[in-house]
């Protein structure tokens, strides 16, 4: 059978039903009227767009009412030349709602200005483009962040800080640096070789070249061109010598912070009366290990092991939650990924934080943490801060000494972990350390899922710090309801 005669077999004429015969689905049912094209008489006033009860009208009140201080970011713009900028009431509410959201994108929040109704009302209608959103973030940076302050005074005002269990969490914040732009102090070192010796070939190259091409202008002419002197530096030289540079630049960044923290060291050891040890191997005590890293990108970020196992360039976000409400009291941020280090200054920010405020700690305010935080040195320092410490102590080691009954005397030789372990086993210490997955958890889980601070925008330890502390701030504003709650109920 041929091919023509194959085609012909599958051939269907084509054979139309009558529009009579077809009957859509659903034809007999009746549906609600929809014109896309109906010309609406919209109310003239933005807000009464949104309905009563909505989150863009409570950051609307928070910032027309003066809640909030905004004089730190009036009083910056001295200068009257210039294009008038944009409200600093609008921009605080575009951010304040964006964060609030989990959109932090200078880019994203300027699309909301057009596509959201409830930005549309916040800014009235007013659409600064992203640019000027993220000029306005990076200049009042420090001012935003110290709306964590502010906050925390509200919540205080309506009665949803109590201060009676406080819980003390960290997670790791992704910072905006890849950690393929990392490079270890032995690798600096092998490719600062390497570069010094491509270098000097090259340059070698350049100058064999430059001597015969000085014979004639016409030879260099024909080997730099005739818009050229001919002294200029090559592109493969000039972006070799760049990398250099910076290799260079982040090889002494690492062995200053390395001689700085010897010397610490050092000197905290004198004070205990010890002599320090040398390195295993002859290794110069003052140089930086073979692997210490530093971020081409983000040199202030750290290389840290995340909950899903991998390894990123991180912070270290810490806070402190209320057990009353919810209410975050501490904001921190380190580039250091041990929790142990982290208590106490979260300890001192809190007692900035609860003195700002005008409150006082109560006599028998406990603080629980999990046995990341737990030395016999923050035992001590929770102590120092009035405070009664419940942290883990961890699982129990074979070296460990035997634990103590949950009853009866303690031995006066019992270890500061012993101790601890004792009075979490009792039934008052293990219902107070039991509250911390419901006070700082979900507090962390709001932050990573509705905010998206899981991921940091801004380079440098001071910037990735004011965004955390700017992030923790927003949780107040995801509080209206029970702001409102506890007004009618007349607390």
């Amino acid at each position: 059978m041929t091919t023509a005669e194959q085609e012909r077999l599958v051939e269907v004429e084509a054979v139309e039903a009558p529009a009579a015969d077809r009957v859509a689905a659903g034809a007999e049912k009746t549906f609600r009227a929809y014109d896309p094209d109906q010309v609406l008489l919209m109310a003239p006033v933005l807000a009464e767009w949104i309905p009563e009860g909505d989150l863009a009208h409570f950051v609307s009140d928070l910032v027309e009412s003066g809640a909030l201080d905004l004089s730190a970011i009036y009083a910056s713009y001295e200068d009257e030349r210039g294009f008038p900028p944009y409200d600093p009431r609008l921009m605080v509410k575009l951010l304040v709602y964006g964060y609030a959201n989990g959109v932090v994108s200078s880019r994203k929040l300027e699309r909301a200005t057009y596509r959201d109704v409830a930005v549309r009302m916040l800014c009235a209608d007013q659409h600064p483009d992203y640019r000027s959103i993220a000029r306005f973030r990076a200049r009042h940076l420090e001012a935003l962040a110290e709306l964590f302050v502010q906050a925390l005074r509200l919540c205080k005002k309506g009665g949803l800080v109590g201060l009676g269990t406080l819980a003390l969490d960290g997670t790791k914040l992704r910072a905006n640096a890849s950690r393929r732009k990392a490079m270890s102090y032995e690798r600096m070192a092998r490719k600062e070789a390497e570069l010094d010796a491509e270098i000097a070939a090259i340059r070698e190259q350049v100058d064999g070249l430059l001597a015969d091409a000085e014979a004639t202008d016409a030879a260099e002419d024909e080997a730099f061109g005739a818009d050229r002197r001919g002294d200029e530096l090559p592109a493969e030289l000039q972006r070799r010598e760049d990398r250099l540079a910076r290799i260079r630049e982040a090889k002494e960044a690492l062995e200053t912070e390395a001689r700085e923290a010897e010397t610490v060291r050092r000197e905290e050891l004198a004070e205990q009366g010890k002599t320090p040890r040398n390195p295993p191997g002859g290794r110069d005590a003052f140089a930086p290990k073979p692997k210490a890293q530093r971020n081409f990108t983000d040199p202030d970020s750290r290389i840290m092991k995340t909950a899903d196992g991998a390894f990123h360039q991180c912070f270290n976000g810490q806070a402190i939650v209320d057990s009353k409400a919810q209410v975050i009291v501490v904001a921190e941020l380190s580039d250091q990924a041990p929790d142990a280090r982290q208590l106490e200054p979260a300890l001192d920010q809190l007692a900035e934080n609860v003195a700002a405020i005008d409150a006082v700690l109560p006599t028998a305010a406990a603080l629980i943490a999990d046995a990341g935080y737990f030395s016999q040195d923050n035992v001590r320092i929770t102590a120092e801060h009035r405070l009664d410490a419940h942290i883990a102590t961890g699982r129990h080691k074979h070296s460990d000494p035997k634990p103590l009954a949950p009853r009866g005397p303690i031995p006066k030789d019992a270890t500061p972990a012993q101790r601890m372990a004792r009075k979490l086993k009792t039934k008052k210490g293990a219902a107070v350390y039991a509250k911390r997955k419901t006070v700082v958890e979900p507090v962390f889980g709001q932050l990573q899922t509705v905010q998206d601070a899981k991921r940091l925008l801004l380079r440098g330890q001071d910037a990735a710090r004011a965004q955390w502390r700017f992030h923790c701030a927003m949780v107040a504003s995801q509080i209206p309801g029970k702001l409102r709650g506890r007004s009618s109920a007349g607390v």
